[in-house]
């Protein structure tokens, strides 16, 4: 099992045990078979973003509260400390630099694209909104129906809870810059 797995199967077997869901419960809430859980839970299966973000989403939970390693105490974070989530055959990488906090309802990542990659994130709950900045790079963002062409300094806040997607346009990696807010 290697690290990244071993921190999401300990953060999914807490929020259902503190949340005193069984499997089967999650099953339904999430979309996710028993069995693929069970998988991840034990560390057998190292789940796609996609999967992951469907899991956070029908928890209500954030992606970070996944990936996030509870036994790190905070302090001044580099990216060279860092466990990256890569998605998208490597193409996608997205750094957890604040994860979820209860007391905060935010958490801050940084997504990294290489040249013509995407990356599809899963509507979040009614309420969650995204703030993000791009600070290198070109992407194409759609929303819905809506594409917006973002470049280094743009920025630009939208509803979580719509289907979007994430495109690198330019001609280098497009690194970008969330915060997403969860209201209570």
């Amino acid at each position: 099992m290697d690290a990244m797995s071993n921190i999401i199967a300990s953060n999914l077997r807490k929020i259902r045990r503190d949340r005193k869901l069984s499997l089967d419960n999650v099953a339904d809430m999430t979309g996710v078979s028993k069995s693929m859980l069970g998988q991840i839970e034990r560390g057998d299966s190292s789940p796609t973003v996609a999967t992951l973000c469907k899991i956070a989403s029908g928890l209500h939970t954030s992606l970070t509260g996944l990936l996030e390693d509870a036994q790190r105490p905070m302090k001044v974070i580099c990216k060279n400390d860092l466990i990256p989530f890569c998605g998208n055959q490597g193409r996608f990488r997205l750094l957890p630099y604040f994860p979820y906090d209860d007391n905060k309802q935010f958490e801050i990542f940084v997504v990294e694209l290489d040249v013509n990659s995407a990356s599809e994130s899963m509507p979040r709950e009614e309420g969650v909104e995204t703030y993000m900045m791009v600070f290198e790079g070109k992407i194409q963002l759609k929303i819905t129906d809506k594409k917006f062409v973002l470049e280094d300094g743009c920025a630009m806040r939208f509803d979580a809870n719509l289907p979007h997607t994430y495109k690198n346009i330019g001609e280098n990696t497009a690194k970008i810059c969330q915060l997403i807010y969860y209201k209570k």
